[in-house]
């Protein structure tokens, strides 16, 4: 299993965050996926 560590500048950043996460119901796995799924459906800015 591989594991992600993401270091936040402040602790609102990360109750943003977890407040996001928790208001869609998902995990933090859930929020990545989704955010790349976003990511790579978007126009390409190339």
């Amino acid at each position: 299993m591989k594991y992600v560590k993401i270091d936040f500048e402040d602790e609102c950043q990360y109750e943003s965050l977890k407040e996001t996460k928790k208001r869609h119901g998902l995990t933090w796995k859930g929020m990545l996926l989704h955010a790349q799924r976003e990511l790579d459906s978007g126009p390409t800015t190339e």
